[in-house]
């Protein structure tokens, strides 16, 4: 039985006595009067709990790229749902000021960081495999790729957010000192 949440619970969940429903999720969010940390979104997607009949407005594939649909955005946060085929990953990036958590709703996320040397550029760093209903989280700074493996013959599904909303990215080159940016909502389906 889901515990009812108040107003603590907005800037102080406890998953081991609240289940979120994904509506309930997206309430606190747009409520919020200021910015989480990513130690409290990571606790909220930890502890919601999703339908398919509330996720199922947020549903839809892309063949070329992963496809991005948000949810809910205001000044302090932005919730997505990210569709993957196998292979699709995203650049390599940061968030450029945003921490964010991501919840696997359905299928393997990959997750690779790097390091960026001032003298040798952008360098590997650890790998990682998340399965269905982990939760990983992207502190600032914080430089990597997401991606669904080619391997993984299973569509991904995975829930985003991000405090503050997300804005102009810098994207990097394994090996090179070039830093780019992008605009995530380009890709906004």
């Amino acid at each position: 039985m889901a515990t009812q949440l108040d107003a603590s619970t907005i800037t102080n969940p406890n998953p081991s006595t609240a289940t979120l429903s994904f509506t309930r999720l997206v309430g606190i969010l747009e409520a919020l009067q200021q910015h989480p940390s990513l130690e409290q979104l990571s606790t909220w997607l930890a502890s919601v709990q999703v339908s398919e009949e509330e996720l199922m407005p947020f549903l839809g594939f892309k063949d070329g790229n992963y496809s991005r649909h948000r949810v809910c955005r205001n000044e302090f946060v932005e919730m997505l749902v990210l569709c993957w085929r196998p292979g699709h990953r995203t650049p390599i990036h940061d968030h450029n000021g945003s921490h964010g958590a991501v919840k696997v709703h359905q299928g393997i996320l990959w997750e690779t960081s790097f390091h960026y040397d001032a003298v040798r550029g952008l360098c590997y760093r650890t790998a990682r495999e998340c399965l269905c209903g982990e939760v990983t989280g992207a502190a600032v700074p914080d430089i990597h790729q997401l991606g669904n493996p080619d391997v993984s013959e299973q569509d991904l599904i995975t829930i985003h957010i991000y405090s503050p909303p997300l804005g102009v990215l810098k994207t990097y080159k394994v090996g090179s000192r070039e830093i780019d940016t992008y605009t995530p909502n380009d890709l906004e389906t």
